[in-house]
Formats: C-alpha cells, structure tokens, sequence
C-alpha cells in the first residue's frame, strides 16, 4: 500500500486495569515509562507514516493535552467517539478522515514497527491483518489462515485445538470495511471491528493475514505493566537510561536495567533496580529499596520503604518504612480472583500512605486512598477509601 496515513483507536477506558484507568484511558498508562500509546505513534512513525488521525474518547483530554497536535512532527487530528460502542463503531467515527487504503491499530497495545511495515507491505486485498505467533491466545483473537494466507475464520478466545495465530491488532484495510461495519449485527450494543472482517470472510472478500516476527505485548491486567517494562527492558538492550536532570546520590546503587526519567531524585543509600521505571520527578528516600516495580510521575518514596513488583499511579506517597513485599499474590479483579500473580501491589493516582504500611502481594488500591500509619492491606481498597491501622 502507498497510503502513510494511520488511525490510532484510543477511545476505551480498559476496565481490567482499574484503578489505575480511574483518572485516564488505557493507552495513557505508563509502560517503561512513557505512555503505551506514545510507544504506538514511535513504532508508527519509525515505520514511515506520516499522518495520525486519534479516536479518543473515555478521559480524552489526557490524550489531547499530552501531545497536543503534533507528534515528533507528524500531525495528530482528534476524533471523538462520544460513546464507547466498540472498535468497529470507533472506526466509524474516523471515516471522514479516510481516503483510500488506511492502517488501522489499537492504542492500548505495544507493536513494533516490524509488524506495521509487514502488513502496509503486502497489503493488496480489501483488509491485511498482522499476526503472531503466540502459544497461548486464548484471551485474545485468533485467526486462522489458509496456505495462500487467505484468513478463513478469526475467533475471539478460542478455546479448541486449532493452530490459530494471535490477531496483533494490525490492519490496513480498504472502505469497504466501513459498509462491513455498519451491515454487521452489533453484539451487545457494540460494533466490532473484529465481526466485520468476519462479515468480509463469509461473503467471499480477500482477506489475508501476514505473520509477522514483531513484537507484540498487550496490558489487560494491571501486574501485565510489569511485564511490559520487561519486554522493553530485553527489547531495547540498553543497561539504563538515566536522565541528565536527574539526581541520584553517590552513596545509591543502581542496578541495571533502569529508567530514571527527568527531574528524579534518588537518594542517599537507596537500592534501585533491577527492571525499575522511576517516572519523571520521582523521589526516592535515603536506605529505600525499589525493585521490580514501574513507578509513575510525582511519586515520593520515603527512607527505609520496599516496593518490590510493584505498579503506581502518579502523585502517590509512600511513607517512610511501608513495605510491598512483592508477588506472587491473589489479586482481585471485579468479580474474578487471579491466582498466584505476580504482583506485590498496584497503588492508583494519589494513594497517600503514611508510612509503616505492609501490603500483602496482590492488594489493589483505589485513586485516592489514605492508608494510616502501621496498617496492613491486602485484596482490593475501593477509590477514595480511609485505611487505619
């Protein structure tokens, strides 16, 4: 395809992650440590497109004023999708934006741009899907595809013994995909993007997926941010990166692989590291100890803390001698209980902690939350929620 021109769908809140989405959309959240969809415009960009068009939607200021309208000089126009009704119906409100053949890709899940110029190079059908091979897709989407690479089924968690790629959430796709969408049945109120390449495949139209080596992560849980920052860690190959505005005292130890955005500070005695994203003006107390852990913009560690596995939000405190001992934990998820994860805890936007708090591995804590000096927390602490000890 010649088109370099994108669609980016970031309009979804990503209710699995909750707190953590309380206060922005899923592609917001911090993955080692910029945010995920600021990885998505890199690899696209670095794959030669040219013009991004954004739909946003659920908390989209936060999208809007992080980079305004232009990215690393690529323009960025916003559509909003004023009600979260699905991918497809998310796609729809881009339409005006579309002339000829676009790439299409969520914004809530980390890709190379390996798998960006697979599919924009051997499009030549009316929708190419990126695929992946990946042991397990059972959470995900699978696509079967024939010896030609003519897609002859996608299914949604499948369960059978079928030999299904993993669906990168990849396209580049022609117009008709937007007649797909509005003649596909909605499910439950929401267009999918998914059900109307279905709707392509059962009428006959050339649908073909590309298997691509690129790599392809998604954040569906909150410990998956963990191992995002990981992915990166491996992918990147570089041993840390520490900001020039940075301050990190000479009696701290730093432990390869790390992040330590601008404006941190680290202090005297403190261990950080390995496999640590501090975000920008971060604070780290004397003789704390940070391992394992992605750590958001504005938050204050004090002396003497450990966090280990551990996932925050921006402008948390954490007083002086709490401890996250670290996974693997029980971690409550809506109705769900996932066993054995591993995660130490997740603490969301301006949980403010007043120091010699324990929490047991998987404990999840709500935008806003006080926990009292000496208390001990576990399972999961609702938004704006007083702990005592």
């Amino acid at each position: 395809m010649t088109s370099r021109s994108a669609i980016v769908l970031a309009a979804g809140e990503g209710r699995r992650l909750r707190p953590l989405t309380t206060n922005r959309p899923k592609p917001m959240l911090s993955a080692g440590p910029k945010p995920i969809l600021e990885h998505v415009f890199d690899e696209l960009i670095d794959a030669g497109v040219t013009d991004i068009a954004v739909v946003v939607g659920y908390r989209r200021n936060r999208v809007q004023s992080h980079f305004g309208p232009a990215y690393r000089n690529v323009p960025l126009t916003y559509v909003v999708q004023e009600k979260q009704l699905g991918s497809g119906h998310a796609l729809l409100a881009a339409e005006p934006e579309v002339d000829g053949s676009t790439l299409v890709v969520y914004g809530d899940q980390l890709i190379d741009q390996r798998i960006v110029r697979d599919v924009a190079s051997t499009h030549d059908s009316v929708a190419t899907l990126g695929l992946v091979q990946q042991a397990d897709v059972t959470e995900y989407g699978g696509v079967l595809i024939d010896d030609g690479s003519r897609v002859t089924d996608l299914i949604e968690n499948p369960h059978d013994d079928r030999e299904y790629y993993l669906n990168a959430g990849v396209y580049a796709l022609e117009p008709e995909i937007f007649d797909a969408i509005r003649t596909t049945t909605p499910r439950a109120g929401e267009h999918s993007l998914v059900e109307a390449l279905s709707t392509l495949v059962e009428d006959g139209a050339p649908v073909r997926g590309v298997v691509s080596d690129g790599v392809w992560v998604d954040a569906t849980y909150p410990w998956d941010l963990l191992e995002i920052a990981d992915d990166l860690f491996a992918a990147d190959g570089v041993a840390s990166q520490i900001a020039p505005t940075a301050t990190v005292h000479a009696d701290a130890t730093i432990v390869e692989p790390v992040v330590v955005e601008p404006d941190c500070v680290v202090g005297p005695g403190a261990v950080v590291g390995p496999n640590v994203c501090l975000g920008e003006n971060a604070t780290v107390g004397a003789n704390a100890v940070v391992e394992h852990s992605v750590v958001d913009a504005d938050v204050r560690i004090g002396a003497n803390a450990t966090l280990t596995d551990c996932v925050t939000g921006r402008g948390v405190t954490i007083g002086p001698g709490s401890t996250v001992v670290g996974g693997p934990g029980d971690v409550e998820i809506g109705t769900r209980v996932h066993r054995d994860e591993p995660l130490g805890a997740v603490l969301a936007d301006r949980v403010r902690d007043e120091g010699g708090v324990t929490y047991r591995p998987g404990t999840i804590v709500g935008a806003d939350a006080v926990l009292r000096a000496g208390s001990t927390v576990d399972g999961a602490i609702e938004n704006d929620t007083e702990v005592r000890a």
